[in-house]
């Protein structure tokens, strides 16, 4: 007697691992959309705070690169856009996965089929796409109050990118070591001190020296300066913000990807 195998439909088993990763991606982006703290803090605040400083007298603009003072919109965008990378790439992601670690759903989406640096992949994805919604939003609305932007669209999406990388990487050590409910509170506090003293709506010119030096060292300060510098003056390459967005992002993954602890 003989027998033979048959062909099963469904076949079991793993998808293949691009279809898993866009997924998750799908499923994270999905998430984010849905939850009403996250859209506050990723849309809603910095809409609010283009229109309002953009249309009322409250902050001196400082003088652009051709020395003549300028339109509020024209400074505030790019520190607003910078803003928006913040907090999607660092607090909504940070307080996400906290409470994502804190339920056990990274420890048991780590024990799934789909490997944990694809799990991480598909984060990252995430957070591009809903990036990307963010600037289309804030640029259209930008547009619209008179914004006149400059320089390379490619030296921005480098900004762009190097600040993302360097902001997911502290969001990750954040969740990844702390408690839920204190990445919670730390990263909502460390927005709101980032909000003042990083260059996105106060300039920098406006704190004493000493601190200055220091504030213009995180990488808030370096996007938004950067993007500043090439949407409002149309200069080149801002190898300094750069640098310095290397150099957080590097260490950010790093540090992230040495102590992140999946339970």
């Amino acid at each position: 007697m003989t027998t033979s195998t048959g062909t099963f439909v469904p076949k079991p088993g793993a998808a293949p691992l691009p279809r898993m990763i866009r997924a998750q991606a799908a499923l994270e982006t999905r998430m984010l959309l849905r939850n009403g703290e996250q859209l506050l803090l990723t849309v809603v605040i910095p809409t609010l705070l283009l229109v309002l400083f953009s249309t009322v007298d409250i902050v001196t603009v400082p003088a652009d690169g051709t020395g003549g003072s300028g339109k509020a919109v024209d400074f505030l965008a790019p520190g607003v856009l910078a803003l928006a990378v913040m907090s999607t790439a660092f607090t909504g992601q940070a307080i996400a996965t906290g409470f994502e670690r804190r339920y056990g759903v990274l420890k048991r989406l780590g024990a799934s089929p789909l490997p944990r640096w694809a799990l991480m992949t598909a984060k990252t994805c995430s957070v591009l796409v809903t990036e990307i919604l963010q600037i289309v939003l804030l640029t259209a609305i930008a547009l619209a109050l008179g914004w006149s932007p400059h320089g390379n669209p490619l030296t921005v999406a480098l900004l762009l990118v190097l600040g993302t990388a360097a902001f997911s990487g502290l969001g990750l050590l954040m969740a990844g070591t702390l408690r839920a409910e204190a990445t919670l509170a730390a990263a909502n506090l460390v927005f709101l001190l980032l909000l003042v003293g990083g260059g996105v709506i106060v300039p920098l010119d406006k704190f004493p020296d000493a601190a200055r030096s220091v504030l213009e060292l995180l990488p808030v300060s370096a996007l938004s300066d950067g993007l500043r510098d090439v949407l409002r003056d149309g200069a080149g390459v801002p190898w300094g913000d750069l640098g310095i967005l290397a150099v957080w992002a590097a260490l950010g993954l790093g540090a992230a990807g040495r102590f992140f602890r999946w339970e």
